[in-house]
Parts: structure tokens; sequence; C-alpha cells
């Protein structure tokens, strides 16, 4: 499934070829209370109205209730969704991973998966885990393929297994607070023609308290998570980013950060506020 790009759904080009919607819509710890359910299918079928169409569950979240939930959020609009999964580690042999991701599917109550993702690096040697996922899009479970968690020496790895140059992705927590792959993982990745994923752009909602967040957000009559969302979202096409809501009303905020247009100011002290790398970080992750 391919979901064009418009002015109000911003995307990256994969390197397959295939478009991938630039704001997506999380679920980290979605479907972990039942008592939210009927919100979060809201929130996230709001999102879909919105242009938020990547739709990015895992099966470590909440133990897959957030892939029952989503499967449910997008009965009668699969079409309309770029749909991510993501495999455990510990799952990630070759039988495993084709295991874990037919198990996905059914909890999704589909037939097929836009991206695949191993969730971090863990015991199972990569040309396993590639050879399962390239088993997977052979057979259509599959659209692509990608890593989270990743930085640039894993990824020179990656590209030494065969079939490792068909990665897609790589997702990544990078916000303002967590600038690191800006010194060498963007420049790898714009180098590859690999974008990057960002999850966590307002850092699990720590950044939401700093005060110059706080008042550029005011200067520009805007709130502080759609000034810390709109940042991110200045680097499509080289990233695309997975922002979670529990509510419709949350949703619809972060789909307003696309039209966000921060200007040289606001620039200007942010960077002064969150300055970037000057050396190697490592990669980070929540």
């Amino acid at each position: 499934m391919t979901t064009p790009a418009t002015p109000t759904n911003p995307a990256a080009t994969l390197p397959d070829g295939r478009v991938g919607p630039a704001p997506g819509q999380g679920t980290w710890n979605l479907g972990d209370d039942p008592r939210r359910r009927g919100d979060e299918i809201a929130a996230l079928r709001a999102g879909l109205d919105a242009g938020l169409t990547m739709v990015d569950p895992a099966e470590m979240y909440g133990g897959g209730r957030s892939g029952s939930l989503v499967g449910e959020a997008i009965v009668g609009r699969r079409d309309e969704v770029f749909l991510v999964g993501k495999v455990l580690p510990s799952n990630a042999s070759r039988q495993g991973t084709v295991d874990a991701c037919h198990a996905s599917l059914r909890r999704l109550g589909t037939d097929r998966l836009d991206l695949y993702l191993l969730h971090w690096r863990g015991r199972h040697p990569l040309a396993e885990t590639v050879d399962a996922l390239e088993a997977l899009v052979a057979e259509g479970a599959i659209g692509g393929w990608g890593v989270s968690n990743f930085d640039v020496d894993d990824l020179q790895e990656l590209l030494s297994v065969p079939g490792g140059e068909n990665v897609q992705t790589n997702q990544v927590l990078y916000n303002l607070a967590r600038r690191g792959p800006e010194f060498d993982l963007l420049p790898w990745a714009r180098e590859h023609g690999v974008p990057l994923t960002s999850y966590s752009p307002v850092d699990g909602g720590e950044l939401l308290g700093h005060p110059v967040l706080e008042q550029v957000a005011t200067d520009l009559g805007i709130s502080s998570a759609q000034l810390a969302l709109a940042w991110v979202l200045r680097l499509v096409p080289d990233l695309m980013v997975a922002v979670k809501a529990g509510t419709a009303e949350h949703t619809l905020e972060n789909a307003a950060a696309l039209a966000v247009d921060l200007d040289d100011q606001a620039f200007v002290q942010l960077e002064r506020a969150f300055p970037a790398p000057t050396t190697k970080v490592s990669l980070e992750m929540r």
C-alpha cells in the first residue's frame, strides 16, 4: 500500500520506491487499560481522518494488546493505512521471525504489514533475521522491512549481511533533547538513502515543561507538543515520525503540527536551549 504525499501529509520515499507517510501514530501503552479502549480507538481513527496514516504497533506493546486495538480501529480502512510492526529480538531467529509476524497479522486482522522492523539487536545473528524478513517479503506478508535502535556500526554490519541492503528505515529515539543522531546517524542515512523514523518526538512528555520550549510555543501561538513535533518534522523527507495520542483531541493537536511554520527566531532560540552534538553520542533508547 502506498500513501501519496500531499501538502498536509508529507512523506518520505523508501529505498524500494514506496512512499511512507512522514507523520504517523505510535501505539506504545495503547490497549493497556480496557477502560480507555474506546477513546484510544477514536484517537487512531481521528488520526487516519487527519492524514496520520502510518500506524506503528509492536508485539511488545501491551503483550500484543496494542495490535488488537489497532486491528479494531482500522476495520474497513486497511487500505488507508501504512501499517508497521516490530519483532522482539528474542523472537528474531529464522523461524521465530516468521512465526511472530504471522501472530501479529492475526492480532491485527490483516494479511500484510507495510513494514516490519527488528525492534532492537538481540542474540540472534542478523543473517538469520534478515533471511526471515526477506522470506516474509517474498511471501507477501510484509511489503518491506527495517530495523529500530540501530546505530551506525550496527547498520554497517547489517549491510554486510546478504539481503541487508534492502533495509527500508531505522526507527530511533530522536527529538530536541536527544539530538545525537544528527552527528553521524542522520548523515549515514542520507548517504545511503534510508530515511530514519523518529519515535518519542516529545521525549515521552519530558520535553513539555521546558521553559524555553514553552516560551517559544507561546510566542508562536501553539502548544509545546506541537512545537517539539514540528521541529522534528522539519527533517522530512529524510525522516518519518511516530507520535502517540490517547484521545482524538490529542491526535488532532498532533496533526495540527503539520501546519506549523517555524521562523528563524524560533530556530535560534531552540538551538541555544538544545544544542546539536559536536561529538559522537551513543544511540539512546527509551
